[in-house]
């Protein structure tokens, strides 16, 4: 599966797959063979960072 480019869509495509499907983050990026630091980078771009606590992007 490939991931969205967009860093809007991204942040809604990843959100919910964390929400949904996996339980942390290093799992979604194993499962979609995803880079993690590539998915951090592009949304820490729009103010978003990774709150392992909460499993997602806030």
């Amino acid at each position: 599966m490939t991931i969205p480019n967009d860093p809007a869509i991204l942040l809604s495509f990843v959100n919910t797959k964390l929400r949904d499907e996996y339980s942390d983050l290093d799992e979604l990026c194993k499962s979609l063979c995803a880079d993690r630091s590539d998915i951090i980078k592009k949304l820490s771009d729009i103010g978003f960072s990774y709150d392992s606590k909460l499993n997602r992007f806030v």
